[in-house]
């Protein structure tokens, strides 16, 4: 027992005395304090900036919670009419389009189904006071109806002011008091390196905050609006998952400096890449799009080139940052205002100009009728040039690649004449000039004066497009569903 109560005592004792030093190491002051740390390799001037780095990602998180919100978007559900299978094509072409369409669908499967109600959950973030919410398109694309449940809990029926696929942007109202919006900040300020933070719902986690830095800029993977969409990625490995979409990301001052749209991923999941709409990008396409709810962008006339090193060692050249003008349409804003093949775009409105991309968004960005000043490099000399942009459209861009040939047929984009001579209201399509006999075009039941306005499902603008769509089709190993115009009627055609 005596043994026992020693043993006890011990510890006892060794517990009191290192209290007492506790105490005393806690009392002593702030350089002997630090004298302790160093003893244990810690440097209390980097213990500090860690502290002033939380501190600072705690703030800025607290006061964007009251701007981000998530977007539950739904599908009712709805009954899909499909098959033509043993309707004589007569009988077809004779309804009118919007019975044909009503009754069949788009044409595809062998019976009417059913499918059910979807919904998505996405995230955006309230950039005015009076309910105005900035996402992506793919986040409201398709919806039936969009609810958003601010950070307060609040859920908030909202409606779509305007989308914008080519960017894959889109605005949302709320009509909701004390909304708190977030600044938007200056995308091109920000540098590889710079600490942000990326917010939203993944997974439908609402408010979720995660860290990261600016991997890179100016990235383009081609996968906006099928590869025909405006891209100039920020690249950040801050985490980003499905539900991020839509959601901010935020630089330390507390500003937007993108939306987060995409994520490089095998698995489906968070690999460390993730891409942001820059606000630079953004910012011309949500003015317009709460003004008027659509965006017009401007046409230059001309097709780029990219500098590469044989390039530029033949212009002379000190680098091989620019834009090539490779061809100017005759009459268009390019020619118009003094631009030359050969020319080299180094710099728009005093901005330096790095590659063709650049170029290609600052002009898409710009509206019609707006002003561009061009330094451009023509023979070894600089040039200062004045442009007055058109309007981009289905037959401007038509003029760069005015016919082709598939299928044994050529096809060519309808222009405002072509269209207005076919009493057309839209230049959506492609008009069919020759079909050779014997064809795959001529077998499937094309013919000379057709319109192709639609190729599975998607309206068809160009040529390019129509082929990407081909490519597609034969990667699933499913024929193409066209929908053509034919006189006053529409039919279905079915390329093999």
């Amino acid at each position: 027992m005596e043994r026992m109560w020693k043993g006890v005592s011990f510890i006892l004792g060794s517990l009191l005395v290192g209290t007492l030093l506790s105490g005393v190491l806690l009392s002593l002051p702030s350089g002997l304090q630090s004298n302790v740390l160093a003893q244990r390799d810690i440097n209390p001037q980097n213990l500090q900036t860690a502290n002033d780095l939380s501190t600072t990602f705690r703030q800025v998180a607290n006061s964007m919670r009251p701007s981000v919100v998530s977007i539950n978007s739904m599908q009712k559900a709805r009954v899909v009419r499909g098959g033509t299978r043993g309707i004589p094509d007569g009988i077809l072409e004779g309804l009118p389009p919007e019975i044909r369409d009503q009754l069949f669908g788009n044409g595809f499967g062998d019976s009417g189904s059913t499918q059910p109600q979807k919904s998505g959950v996405g995230s955006g973030v309230i950039i005015r006071a009076d309910g105005y919410i900035l996402t992506n398109n793919h986040v409201v694309e398709g919806a039936d109806a969009l609810e958003v449940e601010l950070s307060d809990r609040r859920r908030i029926e909202a409606t779509i002011v305007g989308t914008d696929p080519q960017t894959d942007l889109a605005v949302i109202k709320i009509d909701a008091p004390n909304l708190e919006p977030a600044p938007l900040g200056d995308s091109d300020a920000m540098q590889v390196g710079d600490w942000v933070l990326a917010m939203g719902s993944p997974f439908g986690l609402d408010q979720t905050v995660t860290a990261g830095i600016i991997s890179a800029k100016n990235r383009v993977q081609g996968i906006v609006g099928q590869g025909e969409g405006f891209e100039d990625f920020l690249q950040t490995d801050a985490a980003i998952n499905p539900g991020n979409s839509g959601g901010p990301l935020v630089n330390l001052r507390g500003e937007v400096i993108g939306i987060n749209t995409a994520i490089a991923s095998r698995s489906g999941g968070y690999n460390g890449i993730g891409f942001t709409i820059p606000t630079s990008l953004a910012g011309p396409i949500v003015d317009s799009l709460i003004e008027s709810g659509s965006v017009r962008r401007g046409f230059l006339g001309a097709k780029l080139g990219p500098i590469d090193e044989q390039r530029m060692q033949q212009l002379g050249l000190p680098n091989m940052e620019g834009a090539y003008i490779d061809q100017v349409l005759e009459g268009q804003p390019a020619h118009l205002g003094g631009l030359q093949p050969g020319d080299v775009v180094v710099e728009v409105n005093g901005r330096e100009i790095r590659d063709l991309l650049q170029l290609r968004n600052i002009v898409a960005l710009t509206p019609p009728n707006g002003t561009l000043k061009f330094k451009v490099i023509r023979n070894a000399e600089p040039v200062m040039l004045t442009i007055v942009l058109g309007e981009r459209t289905n037959a401007a861009l038509a003029r760069f690649n005015p016919a082709g040939e598939l299928w044994g047929a050529d096809l060519e984009p309808l222009t405002e004449e072509t269209a207005q001579q076919l009493g057309m209201r839209s230049t959506t399509g492609l008009l069919v000039t020759n079909v050779t006999e014997d064809s795959v075009a001529s077998a499937a039941g094309l013919d000379a004066g057709d319109v192709i306005l639609r190729a599975n499902g998607q309206p068809i603008g160009s040529i390019d497009q129509l082929k990407q769509m081909i490519a597609q089709a034969e990667q699933v190993g499913r024929p193409l569903q066209l929908v053509v115009k034919r006189g006053n009627s529409r039919g279905l055609v079915t390329i093999q």
